[in-house]
């Protein structure tokens, strides 16, 4: 007799990961490397140290090594709340009336209600390890700015962090949890930094994006003796501590003979996305297994489906290094009506390539469907999603209701980066029927494209 599926599976502390999966030691294409904006040659680990701690350099600059052992005091913290649940969605099953099995990786367990502290506590860790006074850092919906002010205030770090104006103004409550936490809470783009002063001129009342944001942050820490920059997606660092995403799912699917045939995740700049799939694409780039990987992104923001593929700058500013990745131009600013984070201007190198090689797909959707599909799951599966997971929702829904047509028993697999808590006042406009949707037409992505330095 088959095994039944519990509704949550719980992995052991024995069999939580004890090292980190780097995609690119399997990847027949490396990512293109990043590219000092002033020489226009790949950055070396002395320049990036300038910027990042140096052992985060040096994982940045690793396209080879496999796996990387997670250090104890990091794997101790990991303890506090990992692993995290791998739910089989039997509820939304029924009432999609779907022969599909649906399962998601719930990443909101924790303090800051999302996966971003999985990166967070690593950053801050080889931070305190280099014997640095503190960080600075962007926060877009205000999930990585939380994580890091928690995993500062754990190892004693100053943390400064820099929030996207509009989300600064719409999430008052993410802010005071930084706050609470200990972190120093910027609106930005601020007239704190020159960066921040030169942007707001040249667009006077600016919602912001997270390249202000990035910009303001890194000239914040190469002013201030003691400090260094983090990021909590894009890099592909991130993408390797954020692993453990998918080495806990993996294993909870071969424990359980669970067999995805399509592997789905939110796509802003990758973190989440990358941490799930990497070591199924890893499975998958080495001839063991396939899967069919869908990026879904917001309408608004669509780097993937709408982007180039060319060298970019990281920072509306123009001071970080060069990276080759789906872009719609560093001078990109969503619309000030995105109501979710997933508002960043290019999309992670490592996932750009395994795109651009058709290993994995992408789609976008519109932001009153996506809070439409967070209503559905939060009324049936009783978990009250954050915008940015929504997106992922969204698309196992389509793809559940493609099964119900076809007949087809597929398996689905999404990430659910977080709780929605405090994304209310999005939630608020989306059930007064005041959310709108943008599309940013083909002359709005000209003006970013037409910012494209010539590589």
């Amino acid at each position: 007799m088959a095994q039944k599926i519990p509704y949550k599976i719980y992995l052991s502390e024995d069999e939580l990961p004890k090292q980190w999966y780097n995609v690119r030691a399997d990847m027949k294409t490396k990512p293109a490397p990043l590219l000092n904006p002033g020489t226009g040659k790949p950055v070396t680990l002395d320049e990036l140290s300038q910027i990042f701690c140096t052992e985060l350099a040096k994982q940045e600059l690793d396209n080879d090594t496999a796996y990387i052992d997670i250090p104890e005091e990091i794997l101790s913290f990991y303890r506090m709340y990992r692993p995290s649940p791998l739910t089989r969605a039997y509820f939304l099953e029924k009432a999609l009336d779907t022969p599909a099995k649906i399962y998601y990786k719930f990443e909101g367990n924790n303090t800051s209600g999302s996966h971003k502290l999985n990166s967070s506590i690593a950053q801050a860790y080889y931070a305190k390890q280099q014997g640095l006074k503190g960080v600075t850092t962007e926060t877009g919906a205000g999930q990585w700015g939380t994580a890091l002010a928690m995993a500062c205030a754990y190892f004693g770090l100053d943390c400064k962090v820099f929030m996207v104006k509009c989300s600064y103004e719409q999430k008052p409550f993410r802010r005071e949890v930084m706050r609470t936490y200990g972190a120093d809470v910027t609106p930005s783009p601020s007239e704190t930094t020159e960066v921040g002063r030169k942007i707001l001129k040249e667009f006077p009342g600016t919602s912001g994006s997270l390249g202000c944001a990035i910009s303001e942050a890194v000239e914040c820490a190469v002013t201030n003796e003691g400090y260094r920059y983090v990021l909590g997606s894009v890099l592909s660092q991130v993408l390797l501590h954020q692993s453990i995403i998918g080495l806990e799912t993996m294993t909870a699917c071969d424990k359980y003979d669970i067999k995805p045939d399509i592997i789905i995740g939110c796509a802003g700049g990758g973190s989440n996305l990358g941490g799930l799939i990497s070591p199924f694409m890893g499975r998958k780039l080495r001839g063991e297994a396939d899967y069919q990987f869908i990026a879904v992104e917001p309408a608004s923001c669509p780097s993937l489906t709408r982007g180039k593929y060319a060298y970019d700058y990281c920072d509306t500013g123009k001071v970080c290094p060069l990276a080759k990745m789906y872009t719609l131009g560093s001078g990109f600013i969503p619309s000030p009506n995105h109501a979710g984070g997933l508002r960043y201007h290019g999309m992670s190198s490592v996932l750009s390539e395994l795109y651009a090689e058709g290993l994995m797909e992408a789609k976008s959707v519109e932001q009153t469907s996506v809070f439409a599909a967070a209503q559905q799951f939060a009324r049936i599966e009783g978990t009250l999603p954050a915008p940015e997971s929504s997106h992922a929702i969204k698309a196992a829904i389509d793809e559940a209701l493609k099964c119900k047509e076809t007949g087809e028993e597929k398996t689905i697999l999404f990430g659910l980066t977080g709780t929605g808590y405090f994304d209310m006042v999005a939630y608020q406009k989306f059930n007064d029927g005041q959310m709108t949707d943008y599309i940013p037409t083909d002359e709005d992505l000209a003006k970013g494209f037409a910012g494209l330095p010539e590589i």
